[in-house]
């Protein structure tokens, strides 16, 4: 998965603005104790990255 579609997929579900917040202030266990911003820096595939968010946030099937 690539970075811009990962973005996208984060605005779609949580709207552009909190897409951000979420991504720069949420820390997940699953991710290491590390936020999706620092995850991504840390060198985990966004597709991963997605995966977690998608478990940890519930998101439906159809948008995952």
């Amino acid at each position: 998965m690539r970075l811009t579609v990962f973005w996208q997929r984060m605005a779609e579900h949580f709207g552009p603005g909190y897409a951000e917040m979420f991504a720069r202030d949420h820390v997940m266990s699953e991710l290491g104790g590390r936020t999706v911003h620092e995850a991504l820096e840390a060198g985990w595939a966004a597709k991963e990255v997605w995966q977690v968010v998608c478990s940890v946030m519930d998101v439906p099937r159809e948008r995952r």
